[in-house]
């Protein structure tokens, strides 16, 4: 339902934003442009799918992304993938698309996101397309099963420009993701989903996972232990029995240790997970033929969770009297009873207190990141009841951003693939969003303006609602309860659409809301003045 019967048929182009797009019901794609205000010109026809979609049975919608602001990906919803180069839109003159890759790629899908980027000196374009497919090994879920397919396609290097895939990647999960985006370089991809996606193997893939898995199973004895206290650690390496002590060198500096047997490559080599007090630091060699190494702790008090940064050859052996300690500083955190004591304190969320609106549909969706070269989930963050809400695009060159409910607000978040200190930034809060929008049960679609000036949602038939953000009063207003002055107010507005046809597309830019319903566009001018 969600992956298809809620999808928004209306496309705005994100790189021209006067611009939105839809495909009808004979495959023709349709461009509508601001001229005034709120004056739109009439449909003008772009481009039409060499299809006839008329004929095709159980095929799904016919789906587009704008890949950059000259290209276009499109899907005629029988399972044929288009690649488009469209020149600069929003411009009759130079806006021409042109069918540059076109392929047959299975079962029916949906275009989730895609983007264009260069590698190796050749263009490329990443896809994603969404399915649903019956699963025949599932006999106690759904029966179906949710795949999402990377494509990457990329231009000949003879020069001709012509283009072919050059790799694809499936996914699969149970649940239908409510966001997935390829990062822009196309070297990764974030999903948000209430059930895990994880890669789905070739042979080749399997065969060599196996061979590492076989390895991997054969337990190595650790390279060395390693034990702390307050003040110092002491790291312990069994040594082979023709070592001698003019064999072993070590050097020490405040943030980095190395280790060499003989004329050997460095036994220990890397940097310290903090630092150390490099000239108190000693090695000995024991009665049992073990290397013996005491570093002192530049920082006394703090406990290392690890030795060497990234070095998982060693192991750590915690002492009885720590074990006790770290067990006694948990044990307010813990109780043989459940609540033992309800009159000294509430408790901390009261279940009774929950309005219907409150409850969440779907708890514990999972935001991942997965590398393109590993297949590998890099990041993984458990969203809890951070309810997703919906998706914007506020710069076409980065992620789309994805808006989540935090208690009553609702706070939006830009990706940042190229940092990985600060991957997603926290960049707008719309107040009480997150309340407001779940008292909505009829609620098809949310948005946002791109540069946070309001957000608004629409029903499945008539109603919009928008919510603007908080403006400076021009009057002096108080706070009757509280008696104080209020500097600032937020207004909703409330439209109602002269037509019953059921809402198929909801796109908002900074200043208008375009509402697409069965046979007409509604152009609704935001008066951020107001």
């Amino acid at each position: 339902m969600r992956a298809f019967g809620m999808y928004n048929y209306l496309h705005l182009d994100s790189w021209h934003q006067d611009n939105v797009y839809y495909v009808d019901q004979f495959g023709r794609v349709m461009n509508l442009s601001v001229t005034l205000d709120t004056a739109l010109q009439k449909p003008r026809e772009v481009f039409r799918l060499p299809t006839d979609l008329t004929a095709c049975d159980n095929r799904l919608c016919a789906s587009m992304h704008f890949s950059s602001s000259t290209w276009v990906t499109l899907s005629d919803g029988t399972g044929r993938l288009y690649l488009i180069k469209s020149g600069k839109r929003g411009n009759s003159a130079s806006e021409k698309w042109e069918i540059v890759f076109n392929e047959e790629l299975g079962s029916p899908f949906i275009v989730a996101h895609s983007i264009s980027f260069i590698k190796s000196d050749a263009h490329s374009l990443a896809v994603l397309l969404l399915r649903v497919e019956k699963d025949d090994l599932d006999t106690k879920g759904s029966g179906f099963h949710v795949t999402l397919e990377w494509v990457t396609v990329a231009e000949r290097k003879e020069g001709d420009h012509t283009y072919e895939i050059i790799k694809r990647r499936v996914l699969q999960g149970k649940s239908v993701p409510h966001y997935a985006a390829i990062e822009p370089s196309g070297d990764g991809l974030m999903i948000v989903s209430h059930k895990p996606f994880t890669f789905m193997q070739s042979e080749s893939d399997k065969l060599e996972e196996n061979d590492d898995a076989k390895v991997s199973n054969e337990k190595k004895d650790p390279l060395y232990y390693w034990q702390q206290t307050e003040d110092d650690l002491t790291i312990t390496i069994h040594l082979p029995q023709d070592i001698t002590k003019d064999d072993i060198k070590i050097r020490f500096s405040p943030d980095n240790i190395c280790v060499t047997l003989k004329d050997q490559p460095p036994l220990m080599e890397g940097k310290l997970y903090s630092s150390v007090d490099h000239e108190s630091c000693t090695w000995v060699i024991k009665e049992d033929k073990s290397l013996e190494i005491s570093l002192i702790k530049k920082n006394e008090g703090s406990r290392w969770p690890e030795l060497i940064i990234g070095d998982t050859r060693g192991e750590f052996i915690m002492d009885p009297s720590q074990c006790s300690e770290i067990a006694e500083s948990l044990m307010h955190l813990t109780s043989e009873v459940m609540n033992p004591n309800p009159e000294k304190e509430n408790p901390p969320c009261n279940a009774q207190e929950l309005e219907e609106c409150d409850a969440f549909l779907e708890d514990g969706a999972s935001l991942c990141r997965f590398d393109g070269n590993t297949l590998k989930v890099t990041h993984i963050i458990n969203l809890g009841s951070n309810q997703y809400l919906f998706s914007v695009v506020v710069n076409p060159k980065e992620m789309p951003c994805f808006c989540l409910r935090h208690d009553v607000d609702a706070l939006l978040w830009q990706p940042h693939a190229d940092q990985p200190e600060n991957m997603w930034e926290h960049i707008a809060t719309f107040n009480a969003l997150g309340y407001v929008q779940a008292s909505k049960q009829d609620k098809k679609f949310m948005a946002c303006a791109p540069d946070y000036s309001y957000a608004a949602l629409c029903e499945c038939l008539r109603r919009v609602f928008i919510y603007r953000q908080p403006t400076p009063l021009a009057t002096v207003l108080y706070n009757r309860k509280e008696g104080r002055q209020v500097g600032q107010v937020a207004k909703q507005l409330v439209a109602t659409l002269e037509s019953n046809d059921p809402i198929l597309g909801f796109q908002a830019t900074s200043e208008r809301l375009f509402v697409l319903t069965t046979k007409t566009l509604f152009l609704i001018k935001v008066n951020c003045g107001n």
